[in-house]
């Protein structure tokens, strides 16, 4: 298993930007396919992006489609989220995951690796 840590979260005003970066222990970094899932007061975890091992290949939840961009460096074992123009709706508890399958995983259930998480809150 991977040992995720986040950082980087915050409160930011409606319109504001925030970058979140995840950091991995394991060697076999590179392995894994990771993602980004949130989850609001109240509400279930909800899928926000997900990148594949190489970074070939991402997928966003519509909700912050063209807003927020997932990235990673398997060179330094991170990923990271760029999230701007962000909106109210937006603050949540963030959490990293990844899971060793190929391929990219579009739910909260398709992770088996999580971080602690990172508050990020928009005020309006």
């Amino acid at each position: 298993q991977v040992q995720l840590v986040e950082s980087g979260g915050g409160l930011v005003q409606t319109g504001g930007s925030l970058r979140l970066s995840c950091a991995a222990s394991s060697r076999t970094f590179n392995y894994y396919t990771m993602g980004w899932i949130r989850q609001a007061p109240g509400k279930e975890r909800e899928f926000v992006a997900a990148i594949t091992r190489v970074g070939h290949i991402t997928s966003y939840a519509d909700s912050v489609k063209g807003r927020f961009t997932i990235s990673r460096d398997n060179a330094k074992n991170t990923v990271d989220l760029q999230m701007n123009s962000l909106k109210p709706e937006d603050t949540a508890v963030y959490y990293c995951a990844g899971r060793t399958n190929a391929g990219l995983a579009l739910r909260p259930a398709d992770f088996t690796s999580w971080g602690q998480g990172t508050q990020v809150t928009v005020s309006s």
